[in-house]
Order: C-alpha cells, then sequence, then structure tokens
C-alpha cells in the first residue's frame, strides 16, 4: 500500500484550477497524483492529507508534449491529472 504523499505529487496551480477551488457550494481541487493510482486511493489520501470529506474524483491522463532542441527531439512524460470535489461546506486552506 502506497503512502497518501506517494499517490498525491503536487497540487496543479493554474488559473482554472484556482477558480475551481473558489466554487462555495462544491470547490474542487487540481492534483497531478501517481500514474498508478485508481480513484479511491487519491480519495483516501486526499482525507487523510487535508482531513476533508471527499465527495467525487474525476482523473485524466495528461499526454507528454514532443519537445525539441536543435535538431534532437524529445517527449515529455504521461502524467495523470485528478479533480478533486469536496463535500458541501469542506475547504483545503494549504492548496
Amino acid at each position: 500500500m502506497k503512502s497518501p504523499y506517494e499517490i498525491l505529487r503536487r497540487p496543479v496551480i493554474t488559473e482554472r484550477a484556482t477558480i475551481l477551488a473558489d466554487l462555495n457550494d462544491a470547490p474542487q481541487y487540481v492534483f497531478e497524483v501517481a500514474r498508478t493510482a485508481n480513484k479511491v486511493e487519491i480519495a483516501s489520501a486526499v482525507e487523510k492529507i487535508y482531513n476533508v470529506k471527499v465527495k467525487q474524483v474525476n482523473t485524466i491522463v495528461v499526454k507528454g508534449k514532443l519537445k525539441r532542441q536543435g535538431r534532437t527531439q524529445g517527449h515529455r512524460a504521461d502524467w495523470k491529472k485528478a479533480f478533486v470535489i469536496l463535500e458541501k461546506g469542506q475547504k483545503i486552506e494549504e492548496v
């Protein structure tokens, strides 16, 4: 069993993620998570780390971009993004 800190890699802080976190009725937070983590593991990790109640988790695999440096080309790694919806009245302060 992985620890919650291995499942949640980091919060994704973008303009869209900030707007989703400011929703009053059901705030959503966006995290980069381990590629092997499922929705149940992500929900329990968020509940253990932040002491909140999770209502729903949606996940998506973000494909890595093709990057070039001169004649050499490489590929960024794919990563998994999780949208965590909290119960009404819950909020995460640290993110």
